[in-house]
């Protein structure tokens, strides 16, 4: 599927115009459930994108925005291609589909990750010792489900136009002996193999450097290859997802971010320490 062309961003893009179309029309929310003769609460969700949103529904909302010809059929043509299929769908009940397919979408990533090694770089080994500590009564089955995901994610990085990953690391992350020293030392292994290609640059915030800009907690910018489609905010809960729009949002993370790197260690420098952190393991066990 080429980049910019899932259903996810596809119904991103749609419920972003009907929205833009109906205040273009000086009408509430309300007042287009009347002449729909439906809920309000429908409207609402189709615009926040909460429910899909059907050829039919779309034909009817600009209908009432009085659209033209021209801008119903493109928003009816991408209400269909919203309604697609997509790879990831088959994941749906372990993952977050919609953050799956803006990750898919994604021209670049800017990500931070304190506590674990961020999933685009994880290491097979290290992907199961995480799941089996962070979801002990998981089935064999479901472990091999949220492998696959994985490694099918990490795939955008090898495609002939890969994903542009930018990663900062807390140099916690790389201590902690997720698995043990042997997987631990696999997955180090595994940030320098991946850290050396074009298209990925990582960065380690050590301790030695005090506080950052980050200690909040992790997050992920997602930037998309059109202008039409704006940057996301993606803060991952226990609880729930966060997705911030807003461009004041997402200009704060940026910056956030732009400080972060340019406190943590270089290109270079963030290897080495990863290889030495990798012997340190290696000494403690032995």
């Amino acid at each position: 599927m080429p980049r910019g062309s899932s259903p996810t961003l596809r119904k991103r893009r749609l419920v972003s115009e009907l929205r833009r179309l109906r205040e273009a029309a000086s009408l509430t929310i309300e007042e287009v459930g009347e002449r729909l003769e439906c809920s309000a609460s429908k409207i609402s969700r189709i615009e926040t994108g909460r429910v899909g949103v059907t050829p039919r529904d779309v034909r009817d909302m600009l209908g009432a925005y009085g659209a033209d010809e021209s801008t119903l059929e493109e928003l009816v043509q991408l209400a269909r291609e919203a309604r697609r299929k997509a790879w990831w769908d088959e994941f749906g009940d372990i993952a977050p589909g919609r953050y799956i397919g803006f990750e898919a979408d994604a021209d670049s990533v800017r990500t931070y990750q304190g506590l674990m090694i961020p999933g685009l770089l994880q290491h097979e080994a290290y992907t199961r010792a995480l799941i089996a500590d962070v979801l002990p009564d998981a089935a064999p089955s479901e472990v091999d489900r949220r492998v696959a995901l994985r490694k099918a994610r990490q795939a955008l990085l090898h495609e002939d136009d890969p994903l542009t990953l930018h990663v900062v690391i807390d140099e916690a992350a790389l201590r902690r002996l997720v698995g043990g020293v042997d997987v631990m030392c696999a997955q180090l292994r595994r940030l320098n193999e991946v850290g050396a290609l074009d298209n990925v640059t990582l960065q380690v915030a050590p301790f030695r450097s005090g506080g950052h800009a980050a200690l909040d907690g992790p997050f992920v910018i997602l930037t998309f290859p059109e202008k039409l489609d704006p940057d996301v905010v993606y803060i991952e809960s226990t609880r729930s997802d966060v997705y911030l729009e807003q461009p004041s949002d997402v200009a704060r993370y940026s910056d956030m971010f732009a400080r972060l790197t340019s406190g943590s260690l270089g290109t270079a420098e963030s290897a080495a320490f990863i290889e030495q952190v990798s012997r340190e393991h290696s000494a403690n066990r032995e």
